[in-house]
């Protein structure tokens, strides 16, 4: 009797232990290694039929979802979750473009089959519901096309989506490497598993999301949490309680476009509340290679003759290469040889424009890294044009950027031209952009005061050089942290010539189409067109604001009062609180030298030009030979963009801290 009570008791354990183990897989968290187990609910290409999660396949402008079936409770305003999946993209060929994306999602709905587009879209939204705020989804995409619907600005990104395709953050794919203590680059579309965290914390409301690659597989057990990077790749500061509903749906959502690639899921954690379980993996398969095959080289082979063959292989060879390096060059450019480089060197400069030599993207086009055979780095940009239209000008205008000299600007070296593209050649920042610097959470150091406050000295004495001390009046007309380059030693450099125009001195100057960045654009410009040295010395002074103060000059993401710069350093100013301003990461300011500075910026984003100081009046003032004259804080007199909300956001949202044209966007001024 014993002996079968004793079984009775062992297998109500074992039950109880089970039930257990079904609850948790189907409750607040699971694991899943073969996806033709897991309680997956799919449409579109989607499939489980082989173990992995198969979301994509050569399906053209098609869509493949693949969610949980039992919904996630997320109840109260702090709550939180976790999860981990390793992924692997195919593209059917091994340079950009790679096809679209895919996207881990959170939903109120499973079923996206007629609310999500394919393409640019992956399958999440359409034109008609993006940005709509009762889609209440999030997503992390994982994007390798640069898509205009998605004001995408690299065909390698993760992005943070809510509600809209547009990422309200994204970067670069790449991951921290603890060893080197540094982000290396990280191709999704590399045909290789990579491993992703998403982890979103409800006290804090803070959603971070980190990248690795899955290291090769070891006799021994390799658990995921062993070589997650300490540093996230984005960390977004955001209240998932306002967006998400009591009862969501986790899942995955993906698209092709004209060009397809195969998307798989390998492993997939998730815990609501805590942790998610670290990935086995050694339990997690390796992704499924395509088939490959080369019928055209086998018929080839098999029908003509070796001669025959090579000789036509030969001319393929010719006509490829002649048409891969081939240039635009006619007779008025002969007097720009000695500044221009052949498309080959430069082809071969940056290893065929590889992704890997990416150093940034923007408005105008993509820069890469490259090195010389004489040992000489360089940057390379490649901007698109329109045809001849204007070209004998514009290559005018480049030859004299390449005639400009001095320490503190970024050296044009030469130039390329293209059938449909123009290559500009730059000497190389090692150290990149100011707004990296000063915006980048993933940089490991701060700038100091006195690095800060010789970058504001050495980009003043640059706009001086264009002003007044050069042959001709050079405006640049885009002055920003984004376009100060800076060198090996943190010297700030101006760079990014590509809205900067020439003139005689004392020749009138005429309205063009109004071109800038929000905040740094004066009202005359706005209002008249016309580009003159006082609207550079408006974007200098919002320039010295923002490094000062290491905020943008429009913020949508900051505290209402303090979303345009200028406006809020007016108020502090009124109350004797200028320092309320400076940048909290700097703790070695010198008090009464950051008062000059942002009394100066101050000055410079006077309404009225003339009020404003000369380059010249600025230097002096930033060296202290001259003192910097009493101001008034009164908004009455200060050129303050005068924007909706709702208008920052959707336009930072859009250009982010590319260039862009606002002839059709209305923007008023306080102060005229």
């Amino acid at each position: 009797m014993a002996g079968v009570l004793g079984s009775l008791i062992f297998w109500l354990i074992i039950s109880v232990h089970v039930t257990f183990l079904v609850l948790a897989q189907d409750g607040d968290q699971f694991v899943h290694y073969d996806f033709r187990k897991a309680n997956l609910e799919l449409d579109g290409m989607a499939s489980t039929d082989n173990g992995p999660l198969h979301l994509t396949n050569k399906t053209e402008k098609s869509t493949g979802h693949a969610f949980h079936k039992i919904p996630m409770k997320f109840t109260g305003s702090s709550f939180s979750f976790s999860t981990e999946f390793v992924f692997a993209i195919f593209p059917l060929q091994i340079s950009p473009p790679y096809g679209q994306g895919m996207a881990f999602v959170v939903s109120p709905t499973k079923d996206l089959r007629y609310s999500g587009d394919p393409t640019s879209y992956l399958g999440l939204f359409n034109r008609t519901n993006d940005n709509k705020s009762d889609n209440h989804i999030l997503a992390v995409e994982l994007d390798t096309n640069d898509s205009p619907e998605a004001a995408d600005k690299s065909n390698n990104h993760v992005g943070i989506d809510i509600n809209s395709i547009v990422s309200v953050e994204y970067a670069n794919a790449s991951y921290f490497d603890g060893t080197v203590r540094l982000n290396k680059n990280l191709l999704l579309a590399s045909r290789k598993s990579i491993m992703i965290w998403i982890d979103y914390d409800g006290i804090h409301k803070l959603l971070n999301v980190t990248l690795a690659p899955v290291p090769k597989k070891h006799v021994s057990p390799l658990f995921s949490s062993s070589f997650k990077p300490s540093v996230p790749l984005l960390s977004r500061s955001i209240n998932l309680s306002e967006i998400f509903m009591e009862t969501m749906f986790v899942g995955f959502s993906g698209s092709t476009g004209a060009v397809k690639s195969d998307q798989y899921i390998l492993g997939w954690s998730f815990k609501i509340g805590g942790i998610a379980d670290s990935l086995d993996i050694s339990q997690i398969s390796d992704p499924p290679r395509p088939d490959k095959k080369f019928p055209l080289g086998v018929v080839l082979g098999v029908t003509i003759s070796t001669v025959g063959f090579l000789m036509i292989l030969g001319g393929i060879v010719y006509l490829y290469k002649k048409k891969k390096y081939a240039e635009v060059l006619e007779q008025w450019e002969k007097e720009y040889n000695p500044q221009r480089y052949s498309f080959r060197s430069l082809y071969k400069a940056t290893k065929g424009f590889r992704e890997n030599h990416l150093l940034g993207a923007g408005g105008f086009g993509k820069v890469y890294k490259g090195i010389l055979p004489s040992g000489t780095q360089i940057a390379v940009k490649r901007v698109y044009h329109d045809a001849e239209q204007g070209m004998k000008q514009y290559v005018a205008e480049i030859a004299s950027m390449g005639r400009l000299r001095h320490k503190n600007l970024v050296q044009l070296l030469g130039y390329c031209r293209r059938k449909g593209e123009l290559l500009l050649v730059y000497e190389y920042m090692p150290n990149g952009s100011l707004d990296d610097y000063l915006f980048n959470r993933n940089k490991l150091k701060d700038l100091t005061w006195s690095q800060r406050l010789n970058i504001i000295k050495g980009v003043a004495s640059a706009l001086l050089y264009l002003h007044e001390d050069w042959e001709q009046v050079v405006l640049h007309r885009d002055v920003k942290a984004s376009n100060i380059l800076l060198d090996a030693d943190l010297n700030g450099k101006l760079g990014d010539f590509g809205l900067a125009r020439f003139h005689d001195r004392g020749a009138s100057l005429e309205a063009t189409r109004v071109v800038g960045t929000i905040g740094y654009m004066a009202p005359e410009l706005t209002a008249m067109g016309v580009t003159t040295t006082w609207t550079d010395v408006y974007a200098f002074g919002a320039f010295i604001l923002e490094v000062v103060c290491g905020r943008r000059p429009v913020d949508p993401d900051a505290p209402r009062e303090q979303v345009i710069l200028v406006k809020w350093v007016a108020s502090c100013g009124r109350r004797d609180a200028l320092t309320d301003t400076v940048d909290s990461k700097l703790r070695d300011y010198e008090a009464g030298e950051a008062k000059v500075l942002l009394k100066l910026g101050m000055l410079c984003s006077q309404s009225n030009p003339e009020n404003r100081p000369s380059m010249r009046q600025i230097l002096q003032y930033l060296e202290g030979s001259v003192s910097v004259p009493g101001i008034s804080f009164d908004s009455a007199g200060l050129g303050i963009p005068n924007i909706s909300h709702e208008t920052v956001t959707q336009q930072t949202a859009i250009s982010s801290s590319a260039n862009f044209s606002f002839e059709d966007v209305t923007i008023l001024f306080d102060g005229r």
